[in-house]
């Protein structure tokens, strides 16, 4: 393997597993001398982390469109302060969360037409798009027991209602049908040493 830039995100419902997934990954990468950094969305810098206590507050209260910009806002401060940076150092950036996730949550979740988002993130953004995305499946059920095992949240997506996250997870898959080259869809319920030796599979090849 050969250290070069490669944008690479995770994206899933609620309880897909992908934190444990980016840290395996990200040791991973370290343990084969490849320079990496790991980032969330929203989130990354101090304007975006501020935003994303926002939006994950469910006490306080959004439009929907509201959602969609702020999602927005923090991204460009994210992807100009911090991604471009690392990519442009020549860095493996791993982020939890990206484009995909507006598409699935604010787009199939909460019924925004997905031309408006897409148009809105070319005009804010730019043609700014992960190298690959591995996408975590899971059913709504498996997503509720695990949620319930989490401590007490007011994460504002987290205790949304099972239609909710039913349209978010078939978000997904579709999204995977649209950009198969770059979407890797993985099943989420398998164990986690075997998805994880997928991902690495996965990006072996795209450092080779």
């Amino acid at each position: 393997m050969k250290q070069q830039s490669l944008f690479i995100t995770f994206e899933g419902c609620e309880g897909s597993g992908k934190s444990t997934q980016t840290r395996l990954l990200t040791k991973w990468l370290k343990d084969n001398d490849i320079d990496c950094f790991f980032t969330r969305e929203p989130g990354g810098t101090p304007a975006s982390e501020a935003l994303r206590a926002v939006l994950l507050n469910e006490k306080i209260g959004l439009q929907k469109k509201s959602e969609l910009l702020l999602h927005c806002c923090a991204r460009l401060e994210h992807v100009e302060n911090i991604i471009k940076p690392h990519l442009s150092a020549q860095e493996v950036v791993i982020c939890d969360r990206y484009l995909d996730s507006t598409r699935a949550y604010q787009g199939y979740g909460n019924g925004i037409d997905l031309n408006i988002i897409d148009n809105l993130h070319e005009m804010i953004i730019g043609n700014f798009h992960p190298t690959k995305t591995f996408i975590l499946d899971i059913g709504v059920d498996i997503l509720r027991e695990r949620i319930s095992r989490r401590k007490s949240t007011n994460d504002r997506y987290e205790n949304r209602d099972n239609n909710f996250h039913s349209m978010v997870s078939l978000g997904y898959r579709e999204i995977a049908k649209k950009y198969p080259e770059r979407c890797v869809l993985i099943d989420a319920t398998r164990p986690i040493e075997t998805i994880q030796l997928r991902i690495q599979q996965e990006v072996k090849s795209l450092l080779s």
